[in-house]
Order: C-alpha cells, then structure tokens, then sequence
C-alpha cells in the first residue's frame, strides 16, 4: 500500500522527498499539479514510482468528477483536506489489488493527455494563423484605402 502524506502547502517551503500539488479550491479541485500554487495540498511519498501512480490516479479522480462531489462552499467552492485525502485513499485501495491493470489505466490516460496537448496546441496555432489572416486581409485594403486617399489628394492640389 502506498503510504503518502497530505498536507497544505505553505509558500516558499520546498520538499526534499518525490512530490506534487492538487489544487484545492475552485472548479478544478482535485487538479494534480506539478508547480505549486497558492491554494493546494502537497503530497509526499517515499518514490518516484509512487508519486507517478498518485499524480495520475488523482488526474483520473479529478477528471472522473470524484473530487467535485466533495465541493463545499457557495462563491468559492473548495474541498477539504480531510475528503481528499480519503478520496485519493479509496481510489488507491480499490484499485490496489490490480496493480499492473492500474498501471495500464495509467499509461492509456497518460497517452490521451498528451495527444490532447498537442491538439490544443494545433489548436493555438489555428487561431493564431486565423488572427494573422484577418489581420493581413485588412492591413491590404488599410493600404489600398491610403494610396487611394494620397491620389485624391494629389488631384485636388
């Protein structure tokens, strides 16, 4: 059984053993983190392994909804150290005794992150490359609309 510790992370502290952050307040609580931020819990485990596996099984927990069922609070909502802990417990144990098929769920959620990553990205630059298109289109009659205007100009002086 992996033994990991849960803690609120207090700015400017570093960790010397493996761990990562999951964001604790808004829509996106449960959200595995590699950097910290103002408003999330650090785990800590003993190996790297173990924080590749957690990091992951709480990916899949957040993005499974099984965070937001332990949402509290109206304008901000926020989950409790307590409920995530135990959420991240449960999700481990129960899929403990399936230790390769927990790696295999893993590595196919793993592998459709990164393939969303990189569509996001074609994405960005689809935007961009829509932006500049617009932007030239008018720029040319900004152009035409000039060199028109400075042949108006000449004829009447």
């Amino acid at each position: 059984m992996s033994t990991f510790e849960l803690k609120t992370h207090q700015i400017g502290r570093t960790y010397s053993q493996p761990h990562f952050f999951i964001l604790n307040k808004g829509q996106n609580s449960g959200k595995p983190l590699i950097n910290p931020c103002p408003n999330c819990f650090v785990v800590t485990v003993p190996t790297e392994e173990e924080k590749h596996t957690l990091y992951h099984l709480s990916m899949m927990l957040q993005i499974g909804g099984f965070y937001a069922y332990y949402l509290k609070g109206s304008v901000i909502p926020f989950i409790s150290i307590n409920d995530c802990r135990n959420t991240l417990k449960d999700g481990y144990t129960s899929l403990l005794n399936e230790s390769k098929e927990l790696q295999k769920h893993i590595s196919i959620v793993s592998a459709i992150s990164r393939k969303e990553a990189e569509l996001q990205k074609v994405i960005s630059k689809m935007a961009d490359l829509k932006v500049s298109y617009i932007q030239s289109l008018f720029h040319k009659k900004q152009n035409r609309a000039t060199k028109g205007n400075k042949n108006l100009i000449n004829l009447l002086a």
